[in-house]
């Protein structure tokens, strides 16, 4: 299986999960192919971030859904779609694990895949 991030960035967000305050969160719209299918999923994964060079991002306070699965392979198109609502979605994630995202505070420049 070929996976791409097609969005990735850190921004710096409020969550407390199993008792550990997560000052950082990663946001990602990731591509998945295989077998002439494509499968796109958007996640949050919320971090500790204790200072500035601190991006280890830890597997417990993560989230993820699909949006899209279906025959065919990457489409600009489709991506520019799914981008038109990523925040909306990424701020449902972050609520489910009770957390925010600050989205007018990057902690690095996005990267695109």
């Amino acid at each position: 299986m070929k996976v791409i991030n097609v969005y990735d960035q850190y921004f710096a967000a409020r969550c407390t999960f199993h008792e550990v305050e997560r000052r950082g969160v990663r946001v990602l719209l990731t591509a998945a192919s295989e077998d002439g299918r494509i499968r796109y999923e958007e996640s949050v994964s919320f971090f500790p971030h204790v200072d500035d060079e601190d991006y280890a991002v830890s597997s417990d306070a993560y989230a993820a859904r699909e949006l899209y699965s279906a025959k065919g392979r990457r489409s600009k198109k489709r991506e520019a779609e799914l981008m038109s609502g990523f925040r909306v979605c990424a701020d449902e994630l972050a609520a489910s694990l009770g957390g925010s995202i600050d989205w007018k505070k990057p902690l690095r420049d996005a990267r695109y895949g």
